[in-house]
Parts: structure tokens; C-alpha cells; sequence
């Protein structure tokens, strides 16, 4: 056997060559990065993969030839390798390279993995415990999984985070974990390395079983985390659940998208069967695989990668695959449109609402409303688009359509079924997506047309009919001052996680304050009070000295904040909504319940006032009175 990583230099240049034309699951490729050596430092120059190489055995001696793909600009793509006795003879662009066999595995990626106290990371499953697909039973584990698809993962000694002082709420939310990784992760970095940071959380204050960082600056992909409170069990289907889980969110940092997303990828990839919902993989989700669902997925799932996410892995360009490098799906590159489908037999609707006007530096929030048609449907709930069964493409000013891409990418491996009706004919979601992993979307004055696609479980693709969005340009000496403290990245950052107290976004809490404290009274004022009551309102986990520690909430600051929020009720209803039981929960926590059930009961005049449909008005009538019941508990 040939295949495999060959490495060498010649003076100041250095290659990684894999071969891949035998083995295990031989992708029939050849691909490889160049890097120069100055002194002490490596820097990348470019990769190059040979899609269809010519292979001829002479003897001892294999040549592997054709033309090659690159990523820099070279003057010959012709690409030649001899093999012979562990060592590769390559001609690469003109150069001439003598590469030692170096490893079986084509990648070799760090794991540091953390777990916090009283959760159990999984180990290992054995793939005969339970019925499946007709393939030699063995055990498994992250590593082995890995290493299935020529990936090998060199697991760091593992770290236990104590929770001494961490209260009662061990719910992690988005800005905890960012900052958790910044201060916990050892080789957190600004460059394109392989490394990866996986912590065992207890729980996410969504419920998910995992998420993948993702972030707009150059430190995208490096880490994930995994509930152990959804995850958890020592029956042969949770421990099988949770191998699942480790790898696919393990995936997203290689930067594999969800089955059915690959078309969304920069260049875009084909579809598997049934819209990439028929794919077994570990990146399709169980519940949603077709035909059989769940039950369909275990019964035929070989533990494995799809052929074309092992393309990826194995030969993918450097800053396509390596962690803190490409963002995930490549970025912000352009894409088409969404159309409707030329026919539709869903039953369902969907809608993208929102103000006309926006002010420049004004988050951009939209609301999501799925509907029925006609008969009563069936559907999954998942509409907000960070958990990316709903995509949101962007046409701006100047003509160019991007993808609204969420900083964080939440990972539902299960999907609570919603059934519309005439009892309950629509479900709302309010989305911010004014920004995200590649900055601000809304950054120039001018017109916007925004258009949302839905991914029903069976693939449907529900389209909405397209949202024109304007953003004003300033037109006061203040209208210039605040959009500019509005627009900054960490500021971005802080309305998506709805605030944080990471140092790493000092900067964007001083603007905030700023505005606060100079520009009071602007209209726009209100979002930055919202951010800081919200932040200020909840306690705010951190690892700091090896130790989960936990800020207590501030609710006199909350209250301060949310109240004139609540007052001037300017923000879109469902946010509203939010900011008003984050009120109530306040003043709960300051001792006045009479004053928290009066915030829940100005709630309800407030949406009576605005005529909202009867039904909506009922949820949000038995939304206030749980909130009461919830606060009177807690108190």
C-alpha cells in the first residue's frame, strides 16, 4: 500500500503530499499543501489536489500523474509522483521533491477536550449492541471514527473544570461558551492550525445536544461543545447517540456542513438523495434521514463519512479543512437567490416581516411566520435560522446576494413537531440578522431585498415571497456618532449573544455604553440598553483559573436598562416579548413579585393594544401567567 502523507523540503519549501489511490476507501486523488520555511516560522503558500490522477505500476516503482487544481497561480499544473521504497519523488510546479512516507493518516489534528464536573465524556460504543447494517461488529470511539476517514486525532491529556461557586444554573448560553473557549482552550489562536477544542458541558439554556463556534474573525472552527444532560445514558442507544454527536459537531470544525446544506457551500456541492436528507452520514441529522427516519438512519447507517465529505477531509485545500482559517462554508461569497419552487404542494407558507425603514446602525430584526395553507400540516419547529432549517439570503445595494450565516450554529438532533391549524394557524420566530460570521449585513444606506427558505423534514423547500428593507441614511450630527458605535464587530457580536461580559468585547460594551451615556436619548439607544439590561439581568458563567465561576445577575442594573426598553416598546413585538419577562424576572429577584406580575399584566395590555391575531393573543396570555407561576416558584 502506497497511500498516505509523504513529507519533505527543499530549501525554504516545504510539501504535504497525500496519496490516496489505495487502502481504505481509496478517493482515487492527489492532493497536497506548500509551505515556506524562513528561520523558526512556516507560512502557507497554496495547496493543489489532482482530481483523476493516471496511476502505472512499473515493478517496485508506482508513478501517480495528472493535472492538477491550485489555489495559487503556477506555471504548470502538471503534477508527478514516484513512488518507491517509502519515498515520493514529486515534481510540483517545475520543483523537483524528495518526500518521506510520514504517516498512514492524510491529517493530524490536536484534541484538547474539557469536561466540567459531574458530566461523564462518552468513551466508546460497540457497533453489535444493537441491530444495524450488515458489517463486522467493533468498537468505537471519537478517535476510531476519525481515523475511519484518515484523520487522526492526537487527544491531549483531558481537563476536568471544577464548578466550586457556580451556582445553582449550570445552562450554558452562546456568550458563556465563546468566552469559556477564549480563556480554557490552550492553543486558542488567531492562525490556521489543527487544533480543536471540544468542552462536556452539563446542559445549553436551548436544550441542544451540541454547537460549533462560529465567529468573523480569523478564529473560526476551532471549538464545539456537547450537553451532557441531553446526551447522557449508558444504554447501548445513548451511547451510540452521544458517539453521533461528538463527531458531528467534531465535523462542523473540519468545516462540513449538514447534509442538506452542501449547495450552500463556496463552490456549492451537489445534493445527496431526497435534498441530502437520504445521506448517511454523520452529518445528516437521525430524525430527518428519509426514508424510515430514525429508525431507517440506525438500520443502514456504516458509521462513516459520505464519499464526498471524505473528499473533503482528505483533500480539501488547507484553508478549507484547517481550524481558525476559512469560515465555515468558505464565507461570505456570493450566491443565487432563493427561487420558489415552479410547484408547491406543501400547504405551507412562508413569510419574512419587518419595519420599511431602518436607521443605519439599527440591528435588523425580521420576523419569520410559517403557515398553513389550507389543511392542518405537520411540520418541525426549527425556524429560526441558527439552527439553519431556515436560510436568509441578503441582496444588497450594490447588487451582490450573501447568505445570513449565525455566529453560533446550533446543532438539534431532535425536532419538536408543530401541527398548523385552525387552532393554531402559524408560528412566528424573531431573528437579529443585521449581523453575523462575516460582519455587518446592513453596513450602507440603501435598499435590501430579503428572501428566507425553509427546509421542511421531508426536504420541501418552502421559499418566501421577497421583504424590501430600507436603511436610512443619517441625517443628524448624532445619526452619524451613534451609527458609527452601532457598526462596530465586537457590537455586532454582543446584539447577536444578546451581550457578554468576555474581555475579548470590552471594546464593543464601551461603545454601548457610549450611546447610552452621550446619546440617551437617541431612538437607537434602546438597543443598546436592551443588550446591556439583558447581560446585566442573567448571571454569566466564565473558566477562569481552571475553575467555573459564576457572575451573579445585577437586576437593579437589569431593571434600570429593560425598563425604559419595556416603556418606549420600539423593538419588534417578539423581542418585546423577551425583554419584558426578563424585566419581570428582575424584580422578582430584587423581592418585588407584585411588581413582576404588574410587568407581565402591562405585557398583555401592551399586545391587546396592537390588535394582534386572537390566537397569539392566547399564547401570550398563558405566557404571562406561566411566568408568574415560574417566578412565584423560583421566589
Amino acid at each position: 500500500m502506497i497511500s498516505g502523507l509523504y513529507r519533505g523540503q527543499d530549501g525554504d519549501s516545504q510539501v504535504d503530499l497525500r496519496v490516496d489511490v489505495d487502502g481504505t476507501r481509496p478517493t482515487g486523488r492527489l492532493s497536497g499543501d506548500l509551505f515556506t520555511v524562513a528561520g523558526a516560522t512556516t507560512s502557507y503558500i497554496g495547496s493543489f489536489v489532482v482530481h483523476a490522477p493516471t496511476i502505472t505500476v512499473e515493478g517496485a516503482s508506482t508513478r501517480v500523474e495528472g493535472q492538477g487544481a491550485f489555489t495559487q497561480a503556477v506555471t504548470s499544473k502538471q503534477v508527478t509522483v514516484t513512488i518507491e521504497q517509502g519515498v515520493a519523488a514529486a515534481e510540483i510546479d517545475g520543483r523537483r521533491y524528495e518526500l518521506p512516507f510520514a504517516s498512514a493518516f492524510f491529517r493530524s489534528v490536536l484534541l484538547e477536550q474539557d469536561s466540567v464536573v459531574g458530566t461523564v465524556p462518552f468513551v466508546e460504543y460497540n457497533t453489535g449492541s444493537l441491530p444495524g447494517p450488515q458489517v463486522e461488529p467493533r468498537v468505537i470511539g471519537v478517535r476510531e471514527a476519525w481515523a475511519d476517514a484518515g484523520v487522526e486525532l492526537r487527544v491531549a491529556e483531558p481537563g476536568v473544570v471544577p464548578t466550586d461557586g457556580s451556582g445553582r444554573d449550570l445552562a450554558w448560553d452562546d456568550a458563556e461558551l465563546h468566552h469559556a473557549m477564549t480563556q480554557q482552550f490552550s492553543q486558542y489562536g488567531d492562525a490556521a492550525a489543527w487544533r480543536v477544542w471540544l468542552l462536556v458541558a452539563s446542559k445549553h439554556v436551548g436544550g441542544y445536544r451540541g454547537i460549533m463556534f462560529d465567529y468573523n474573525d480569523g478564529c473560526q472552527r476551532q471549538g464545539a461543545a456537547v450537553f451532557y444532560d441531553a446526551i447522557k445514558g449508558d444504554s447501548p442507544q445513548a451511547q451510540r447517540a452521544q458517539l453521533r454527536t461528538y463527531v458531528h459537531e467534531l465535523g462542523h470544525a473540519f468545516n462540513l456542513l449538514h447534509s442538506w446544506q452542501k449547495n450552500l457551500a463556496t463552490p456549492p456541492q451537489p445534493l445527496g438523495p431526497d435534498g441530502g436528507f437520504g445521506d448517511l452520514s454523520w452529518m445528516n441529522y437521525v430524525q430527518h434521514y428519509r426514508p424510515g427516519g430514525e429508525a431507517g438512519y440506525w438500520a443502514a447507517f456504516p458509521f462513516q463519512f459520505t464519499d464526498a465529505e471524505l473528499i473533503h477531509l482528505r483533500h480539501g485545500f488547507f484553508r478549507d479543512v484547517a481550524m481558525g482559517a476559512n469560515a465555515f462554508g468558505l464565507g461570505a461569497a456570493e450566491i443565487a437567490p432563493f427561487e420558489p419552487p415552479v410547484e408547491d404542494r406543501t400547504g405551507l407558507a412562508l413569510e419574512v416581516r419587518a419595519k420599511e425603514w431602518f436607521g443605519l446602525g439599527e440591528p435588523v430584526v425580521v420576523e419569520l411566520k410559517l403557515s398553513s395553507t389550507g389543511e392542518a400540516r405537520t411540520t418541525h419547529s426549527h425556524l429560526h435560522p441558527d439552527t439553519e432549517f431556515t436560510q436568509v439570503s441578503i441582496t444588497q445595494p450594490s447588487g451582490r446576494t450573501v447568505l445570513y450565516r449565525p455566529m453560533m450554529r446550533h446543532c438539534v438532533d431532535h425536532s419538536l413537531e408543530i401541527r398548523l391549524d385552525e387552532n393554531n394557524p402559524a408560528m412566528y420566530r424573531s431573528a437579529y440578522i443585521g449581523h453575523g460570521r462575516e460582519g455587518h449585513y446592513f453596513q450602507q444606506p440603501g435598499e435590501y431585498r430579503v428572501r428566507a427558505q425553509y427546509i421542511a423534514a421531508d426536504g420541501s423547500r418552502i421559499v418566501s415571497p421577497v421583504l424590501t428593507i430600507k436603511v436610512r441614511y443619517p441625517v443628524t450630527t448624532a445619526d452619524h456618532q451613534v451609527a458609527e458605535l452601532m457598526l462596530g464587530e465586537d457590537q455586532g457580536k454582543l446584539f447577536s449573544l444578546l451581550g457578554s461580559d468576555s474581555p475579548t468585547l470590552r471594546s464593543g460594551n464601551e461603545a454601548l455604553e457610549e450611546v447610552i451615556d452621550r446619546h440617551g436619548g437617541h431612538p437607537l439607544a434602546v438597543y443598546a440598553r436592551m443588550v446591556k439590561g439583558l447581560n446585566a439581568e442573567r448571571e454569566f458563567k466564565r473558566i477562569r483559573d481552571g475553575r467555573v465561576q459564576v457572575r451573579p445577575p445585577d437586576p437593579k442594573e437589569g431593571i434600570e436598562q429593560l425598563s425604559v426598553v419595556a416603556r418606549q416598546a420600539s423593538v419588534d413585538n417578539i423581542t418585546l416579548n423577551l425583554v419584558m419577562r426578563r424585566l419581570a424576572r428582575a424584580e422578582a429577584r430584587q423581592g418585588d413579585l407584585d411588581q413582576a406580575y404588574a410587568v407581565m399584566d402591562r405585557m398583555v395590555s401592551v399586545f391587546e393594544d396592537r390588535n394582534l391575531n386572537p390566537v397569539v393573543m392566547g399564547q401570550i396570555r398563558r405566557q404571562a401567567e406561566l411566568t408568574k407561576s415560574a417566578l412565584s416558584a423560583e421566589a
